[in-house]
C-alpha cells in the first residue's frame, strides 16, 4: 500500500516543522500509506483530516435555516450553518459558535444527525440538529443571504455539498442521536 492516496496533500510539504531538514516519504507500516519523515531528526509528519461542524436549525414554524454561500467552494449555493472546529474546541461548542456566526441565531443542540466523510476529501463533517432559541437572522461575510425554508421547499438542486444534502435527508428522516455533554 504505497504511493499517494487521493486524500494525501503531503506533496505540499518539503521541510520538517521541528528542525527544518528535508522530509522524505517512507513506508513505516505495510498497512498504512507512506508518511513524511524528517531525514535528520526522524519526526513523522502526519497529514490529519480537518473537522467541520454543521447545524441543521429548526426555526419557529418548523422551517429549516439555510445560508447561501458568499465564498468558494460552493459560491452561491445553499448550506446549513457550519465551519471548521478550532484546535481544542469541543464539537458542540463549535457547532453553537458557527450557527451564531453564520446566521445570527442562538441554538440548542437537539442531537447528532450523523458524521460524514468521503474518499479523497479532507474534511470530516459532524452535523447536529438544533432548535433556534433567539437571536436575529443575519449573515456574516461568508454568506449572501439566510432563509428559513419549509422542508418541502428546500432547494435540493442548489445545495453546495454532498454532506449538506445527506445531512438534510438524514435529518428529515428523523435520524438523530443524543448529544453528549
Amino acid at each position: 500500500m504505497t504511493g499517494l492516496h487521493t486524500h494525501d496533500d503531503s506533496r505540499h510539504y518539503r521541510f520538517c516543522p521541528r528542525c527544518g531538514s528535508a522530509l522524505e516519504r517512507r513506508l513505516l507500516k505495510s498497512t498504512e500509506p507512506e508518511r513524511l519523515v524528517c531525514t535528520a531528526c526522524g519526526f513523522v509528519f502526519y497529514i490529519d483530516p480537518k473537522i467541520a461542524v454543521g447545524t441543521i436549525i429548526r426555526s419557529p414554524g418548523d422551517r429549516i435555516v439555510l445560508v447561501r454561500r458568499a465564498i468558494e467552494p460552493g459560491y452561491g449555493k445553499w448550506v446549513f450553518p457550519g465551519g471548521y472546529v478550532d484546535r481544542g474546541e469541543p464539537l458542540p461548542i463549535a457547532a453553537v459558535r458557527e450557527a451564531r456566526e453564520e446566521c445570527g441565531l442562538d441554538v440548542r443542540l437537539d442531537g447528532l444527525v450523523n458524521i460524514y466523510s468521503y474518499a479523497g476529501r479532507t474534511p470530516v463533517i459532524v452535523v447536529y440538529a438544533a432548535t433556534a432559541l433567539g437571536g436575529e437572522l443575519c449573515v456574516d461575510d461568508e454568506g449572501l443571504e439566510v432563509v428559513e425554508f419549509d422542508p418541502a421547499a428546500i432547494p435540493w438542486r442548489d445545495l453546495a455539498f454532498r454532506s449538506t444534502e445527506e445531512g438534510l435527508r438524514d435529518y428529515l428522516a428523523g435520524l438523530l442521536h443524543p448529544v453528549r455533554r
